[in-house]
Order: structure tokens, then sequence, then C-alpha cells
């Protein structure tokens, strides 16, 4: 593997996000918000497959019943991946036809956490939610811009999140037995030069690896310290976000998008859209399962 990031394929997106690595299937998902569908490539092989969805789609989890969990536009889903049948779980914004979901992940005790946004403009509509096993959904907080990456802390006593439109990335302590979060604050600021920060994920060494939308970059942070660590290229602007894979969780698959961009931009960048790889010399951990049926428990 190359020291810098290679395209993985050539499928590009839209607005390529929420790369998920799926361990027993040896695949890499991810979803294409406008294209209003997932992607799945498994590197062994070369063999594709794409599942549309009919609507946006902002995150994509594992569920603990086999199927997906899914954050659409019109709120929470299964997604049966033989069958490509969904079935709603819990829509908490049927109130807000502006409003999208849009990044997700599962937390250490198997809650589903997702946050929305709006479609078009800027106005601070979105909220931060918490999809509990029941299928009930929890805002936790609103006033959100564009709610993006999330994380834990190796210890499971942090929260890391992201809304893109403070150009901060933030950290709130986190109760794994009850899913309460507290005392926000800030883990760094992503300086205007370097765009917006976008998606996230956290190294097996406790760094948080983070997505630079219009800075062309993924960065590494100690969240202990707000120190960037380092700094790794990506040859498409809008980057969107990032994930650990392959056998050993070794390998960093970075999502960009090509939404947006100019004729003579996407002159420039002919690998916009499209997902790539990259060997960073640390590993990653496993993506937490959404656990069904009843209230989650921690471990």
């Amino acid at each position: 593997m190359a020291n810098r990031p290679e395209a993985l394929t050539d499928v590009k997106s839209a607005l390529g996000e929420g790369p998920l690595w799926l361990p027993e299937a040896k695949q890499l998902l991810w979803i294409d918000i406008e294209g209003m569908c997932i992607h799945l490539y498994t590197p062994s092989t070369g063999a594709r497959r794409r599942i549309p969805v009919g609507q946006r789609i902002g995150a994509v989890v594992p569920a603990s019943d086999g199927r997906l969990a899914c954050a659409m536009q019109r709120g929470f889903y299964y997604l049966d991946m033989r069958t490509e049948r969904l079935e709603p779980i819990a829509d908490p914004e049927v109130d807000l036809p502006g409003n999208r979901f849009n990044d997700g992940k599962c937390d250490p005790s198997g809650r589903f956490w997702a946050g929305t946004m709006p479609i078009e403009g800027e106005a601070l509509t979105g909220s931060l939610y918490r999809l509990d096993g029941d299928g009930t959904a929890r805002r936790m907080f609103g006033d959100v811009g564009c709610s993006n990456g999330l994380g834990w802390s190796l210890d499971e006593t942090v929260m890391y999140y992201i809304d893109t439109s403070t150009g901060r990335v933030d950290r709130f302590d986190y109760d794994a037995a009850t899913g309460d979060i507290a005392n926000r604050r800030t883990v760094c600021r992503i300086p205007p030069e370097q765009g917006y920060p976008d998606g996230m994920t956290v190294d097996r060494e406790g760094m948080l690896w983070v997505a630079h939308w219009d800075g062309g970059c993924v960065t590494r942070w100690n969240p202990d310290t707000g120190e960037c660590l380092e700094h790794v290229a990506v040859p498409a602007s809008r980057v969107t976000s990032c994930c650990f894979g392959g056998d050993g969780l070794d390998l960093l698959y970075i999502t960009t998008a090509s939404v947006g961009l100019s004729e003579a931009q996407l002159r420039d960048e002919p690998l916009a859209g499209c997902v790539f790889v990259y060997a960073p010399g640390v590993g990653g951990m496993p993506a937490h399962v959404y656990r069904t049926g009843g209230k989650p428990q921690a471990e």
C-alpha cells in the first residue's frame, strides 16, 4: 500500500459518506447521500453491489439481528440486505420536512446516534438523536447546523462530536450505562484555510481522524491536548469521512464528494467522489453494532 491515498475503485459518488467495514463479509460499505443508494465493494475480488433506497441516506450501521440500521431523510429504518426491503423504525422529525439525517454511528453499548441538518440553507434547525434498542428516538440537543462525525474514547467515558457549522471537534462526558451526555467542550478548532470538519473515526491509540470538507485532507488529532499529529493530503477537495477496515483494521478508507464543484474544479479533480484507501501505520477499532430488541445495556 502506498504511503498516500489512492482511489479504491472507479465508482464515483455525488456525495460519498458513511464508510463502514463489514468484517464477516470483508466488504466496504459506503453511501451516496444525493445518489440515494448504498455501495458495497469487496476489495479481494473487486465485486460491487449498489442498493437504491429511494431517499437521501445519511448513515448506516450494522444491527444485531443481521440487518442494517439506517438514518435517512425521513427517519430511522432497518434494511434487509438480502431482500433490500426497508422497514421504518422512527421518524423524530416528521414535522420538519426541510431537514434530513446526516452522519451517525453506534455507541459502545449499542445505541444508534445520528443527527439532522437542513437540506438547504444554514439555519440551525438540526438536532442530535439517540435511537435506543427498543426503537425509541430521543432528542439529545438542538441548534445544530450540520450534524456530522461521532466517536467514543477507548475507555468509553467520552463522546466526540462534530457540528460542521461550528468548525470544531467537541467532546462530551458520556455514560455508557445510561447513554447520557454532559459537559460539552472543545477538543480543537479546524483552521478555516483547512476547510470544515466533516466525518471522523477513532484509532486504536485513541486519536481522532477528521475529514476536511473543502480542505482536501484528513488529519489526526490528540483529543486530550488538541494537537494535530498528522496531515494527509487527499486528491479531492471535498473529503467527507473515513473509517478503518481491512483484515487487520489497518487501512483507512476515505470518502469524498463531487457535488457542488464547478466544471473547472471537476476537471482539476478527476477523482472527486471516489473512495480512497491509505495505510496510516496505525489500526482502528471495529464498528459498534446497533443492539435491537430492547434497551441496550453497558458492557
